[in-house]
């Protein structure tokens, strides 16, 4: 070997030692930078002896990777459903809730109970009539929450379609920023780094494969194939509706869907192409498990109203009257339950303000002449009405008003508590999954010990060219 030789051999060791010094100071001041992928230089022998620099490499875990973010989906799938499902549950209340709709049905009994035992109070009449409002309040209630859930739910949609086509433009640009840098033979690392933190933005609304295209590129794919984007990045749309009620549903049209590509997502299998994220759980929740808790509330007022326009329940009714409880100002149609919750009211026949009779209360809501006011008899019947049990569908088990109360409420707190334990498992697993994404990242012990060692190449290096100097100041001195 030359002098020339061992000199340029121990400038490129001192070079590629200060490029290693500069990656592992890089690795320590961001080891607790989110989404930062550890570097390490890629070192080869030359041909002619010595140390080439054959760039560097950001550390990463493919596999791994793709299973966190597909944790991260089923998480924001099953975090989202418990959200509102624990929302819903504190707006109904527990059954012991003296507002909620079975406390004021047991409110409703204790007062037909009470003037029963004494019919010519019109003070406990009047006490009954504030139960059947309270009745009527709660179920408005219990509808408004649903309602209120159901907006937030479309809410929520409108916020991740526009996360998506803005996340999904700028990691077009970041792709382009690659193969520029790649192109200019510069470390596109950083630009990994920012493209990787920008796709976790999009895998807790939709689960997504991530393809690699070559020279750095990226394309993205759902589970089911749907490209998110793959050269040019997809489009969604989503029109937002500002006030739900419970007649509008998607099926009906009255409800905004997803589009892509300006073209809509069927309802046949096209959320089905888009499963497992926050997208997929607000369409779900918005379309189907909210609807049908909303469907057995009004299962509940249906079976109110008819338990009260019974002629056997009050005979001055004839069959087709309007009892107690109306659906809104008539009485009940079985081809438009769906809503009633929020429609249901007292008969003003018995609502002196409305020009009714307390008295009606006693004698029956069509009763033109005052009976006796001794007379409990209809009393008995408006509370047997409410102990009667009846099936609130066919096949369905008969109960009392009360106890179909009570399993609405419970029905809620059931899916509620299956929701909250899915998302306890998902969220363990994430966990698990993160940390050994984490554990592939900047181990501070590991790149000081590094450091170590480049800090012996580097004067080793030095002591080289040193010994060189000596060498060639030796010979010029002869």
């Amino acid at each position: 070997m030359t002098i020339s030789s061992a000199f340029n051999n121990a400038t490129g060791g001192l070079s590629a030692s200060a490029r290693m010094a500069e990656v592992v100071s890089s690795n320590l001041s961001n080891s607790l930078t989110e989404g930062y992928g550890r570097r390490e230089v890629n070192l080869s022998s030359g041909l002619l002896g010595g140390v080439v620099l054959d760039g560097i490499s950001r550390v990463v875990d493919p596999g791994i990777l793709r299973d966190r973010r597909t944790a991260d989906a089923d998480v924001g799938s099953k975090q989202r459903g418990a959200q509102v499902l624990s929302q819903l549950e504190q707006a109904f209340g527990p059954v012991g809730d003296p507002s909620g709709v079975v406390g004021r049905l047991a409110a409703l009994e204790q007062s037909l109970i009470s003037a029963s035992s004494r019919p010519s109070s019109d003070q406990r009449l009047n006490i009954v009539f504030s139960g059947l409002e309270g009745v009527t309040t709660a179920l408005h209630s219990d509808d408004d929450a649903i309602q209120i859930q159901r907006q937030d739910a479309d809410k929520a949609i409108t916020a991740d379609v526009k996360t998506l086509n803005s996340t999904l433009l700028q990691i077009e640009k970041l792709n382009a920023d690659v193969s520029r840098l790649i192109g200019s033979g510069n470390d596109p690392s950083p630009v990994f780094d920012a493209r990787q933190n920008a796709i976790d933005r999009l895998t807790s609304i939709v689960p997504l494969t991530e393809i690699n295209r070559g020279r750095g590129q990226v394309a993205l794919y759902t589970r089911s194939g749907v490209a998110l984007i793959d050269g040019a990045p997809a489009t969604f749309g989503f029109a937002h509706t500002g006030t739900i009620v419970a007649e509008m549903t998607l099926v009906l049209g009255a409800l905004s869907g997803v589009t892509l590509n300006g073209e809509p997502l069927d309802l046949a299998n096209g959320y089905g192409r888009m499963k497992g994220g926050s997208l997929e759980a607000a369409f779900t929740l918005r379309d189907q498990t909210l609807v049908g808790l909303q469907a057995n509330l009004d299962k509940v007022a249906a079976d109110l109203v008819k338990r009260f326009e019974r002629p056997v329940t009050d005979p001055t009714l004839t069959l087709g009257d309007p009892g107690l409880f109306l659906d809104h100002n008539g009485a009940f149609d079985p081809l438009n339950i769906d809503g009633l919750s929020s429609r249901i009211t007292v008969n003003t026949s018995v609502d002196p303000r409305e020009g009714g009779a307390l008295s009606r209360l006693r004698h029956g809501v069509n009763a033109t002449a005052s009976g006796p006011t001794g007379d409990n008899s209809q009393l008995q019947r408006w509370l047997s009405a409410l102990d009667d049990p009846i099936a609130l569908s066919v096949g369905g088990m008969a109960r009392s008003a009360i106890e179909h109360g009570s399993d609405q409420v419970a029905t809620v707190g059931r899916l509620r508590l299956n929701a909250e334990e899915s998302l306890g498992f998902e969220i363990a697993r994430y966990d698990s999954l993160k940390s050994a994404e984490l554990s592939g990242g900047v181990d501070s012990d590991q790149e000081l010990q590094r450091l170590l060692r480049i800090e012996q190449s580097y004067a080793a290096n030095a002591r080289v060219i040193q010994t060189l100097d000596a060498m060639m100041s030796r010979l010029l001195d002869i």
